[in-house]
């Protein structure tokens, strides 16, 4: 890791925060243990993308009512992120710069989607903007950070794993660890805010 050394967020980077919403925040549908320990962090991650006029991406789970992905509807969760819903609205601490791009998933009832890149124009706009490189942090490890990682792979972008700035929701205690595992096999690099040059 010595390599990460003073990193310095470049003009061909992106950060890309995840699912800081407050149903997966403590008190929230779906909260996702220590959810909201990441918010100050990915502030910092924040501050250095502004500070060098890099772009702030930011997903959303926005469900319409009737999603497939809800017990009610035969799915694994309950009701959480509904379009319009506080529970759908980013963490109120979380510090967003006013033209960070907000990409909204999962919207179709009939399909689920955990990765920013599934049934949105993400990849497309990062290679508009000459994008390489993207750092992806936020909730949760085991499901949207993972799915947005390897799908960022897969789209040809050098990614990033900030693991300082995710949680895991661990429904089994290992899924957290497995997660990353599986990311980096994959070809991500794992970062943290120990590395970044003040």
């Amino acid at each position: 890791m010595d390599k990460f050394k003073a990193f310095k967020v470049q003009a061909d980077m992106a950060l890309i925060v995840v699912d800081v919403q407050n149903d997966f925040c403590p008190g929230g549908a779906l909260a996702v243990p220590e959810g909201d320990k990441v918010v100050s962090i990915l502030n910092r991650y924040v501050q250095f993308f502004v500070q060098n006029g890099s772009p702030v991406y930011v997903t959303r789970d926005w469900h319409p009512l009737n999603h497939c992905s809800f017990k009610i509807q035969g799915g694994l969760w309950p009701v959480h992120c509904v379009q319009g819903a506080f529970g759908a609205q980013f963490h109120p601490q979380l510090i967003l710069p006013k033209d960070a791009v907000i990409i909204s998933k999962a919207t179709d009832p009939r399909e689920d989607a955990y990765s920013g890149f599934q049934g949105t124009n993400l990849a497309q706009r990062l290679k508009d903007q000459k994008i390489q490189k993207i750092l992806v942090g936020g909730l949760a490890t085991d499901y949207c950070v993972k799915s947005t990682v390897l799908d960022g792979l897969k789209a040809g972008f050098n990614v990033y794993f900030l693991s300082d700035a995710s949680r895991s929701v661990n429904i089994n205690s290992d899924d957290g660890l497995k997660a990353v595992k599986e990311m980096l096999v994959a070809g991500a690099q794992q970062l943290t805010l120990a590395y970044f040059a003040n």
